[in-house]
Formats: C-alpha cells, sequence, structure tokens
C-alpha cells in the first residue's frame, strides 16, 4: 500500500501507528488471499465503530486487506490509526489488527514445494463485540 501516511496524517494528530505484514516468505511459493465480499465492508465497518467507540480520541483509520494472488514479500495488511496520544493508536492499533484477522472473512491460500493448503491459522469469524470485551476485561 502506497499513500498510507497521506491517509492516516492529521494536522490535529500527533501520533500515527501503523501496522503491516506480508506473507512468510520462508517456505511459501505463492499466496493468496480471498474474501466473502459481500461481509467484508460490513465487518469493517463494524470494526471501525469498535474502535472509534473504545478509543474516542482516534482520528483517522485504515483498514486494508489485500484479496487475490500476492508476490512475496508485499505487503496483505495494513492496519493504520491517528490519535492525538501515542499509547491510544497503538493500543487501537493493535487491537485493529487482532480484530480484523479474526472478524472479516478473509483467507489465505499457501502454496509451497509440497502442496497447496488454506492457511494454517485459519479460525471461526467471531463478532467484534465480543473481541472487545475480550480485550478490555469486562
Amino acid at each position: 500500500m502506497t499513500g498510507w501516511s497521506d491517509q492516516i496524517v492529521a494536522p490535529w494528530s500527533c501520533s500515527a501507528a501503523r501496522f503491516a505484514t506480508t506473507p512468510s516468505t520462508e517456505l511459501l511459493s505463492r499466496c493468496s488471499y480471498e474474501a466473502y465480499e459481500a461481509q467484508v465492508v460490513p465487518k469493517l465497518r463494524d470494526l471501525e465503530d469498535a474502535l472509534r467507540s473504545s478509543w474516542p480520541d482516534v482520528g483517522r483509520v485504515v483498514l486494508w486487506h489485500r484479496v487475490g494472488e500476492l508476490k512475496l514479500g508485499e505487503v496483505s495488511v495494513v492496519v493504520a490509526i491517528s490519535s492525538p496520544h501515542r499509547p491510544e493508536a497503538f493500543e487501537a492499533a493493535r487491537f485493529g489488527i487482532d480484530a480484523l484477522k479474526a472478524t472479516v472473512p478473509i483467507w489465505k491460500r499457501e502454496t509451497w514445494e509440497g502442496g497447496t493448503d488454506w492457511g494454517l491459522a485459519a479460525t471461526e469469524i467471531s463478532d467484534v463485540a465480543e473481541l472487545l470485551t475480550s480485550a478490555k476485561g469486562h
């Protein structure tokens, strides 16, 4: 993703935290992502709403996940949060990446020398409100 800082930096927001990840290149020869597209945007909106309700000072939010085939080493996911204060930006970004992976229906297909399979870390899709409750210890 290029230009993320243009989307996240705001004049009134002194801090921005960004988490970006790439597929592991150690053993993979190919990597692709598939999405249940009808649910991705609503789930991302729910996640943004949860971020804003839990961290009211959060400014701009970027929640971005690639779909389709990626070249190894390309960024697959970005979560970026701006906030007037560093701690809130980091907390919200950490929750954002964890919740995106757990609540948004996007799956990774990995190919390596010996075969192909869906990512081994796949889990059932969770509700963002449940994650928020457990993250906040309520």
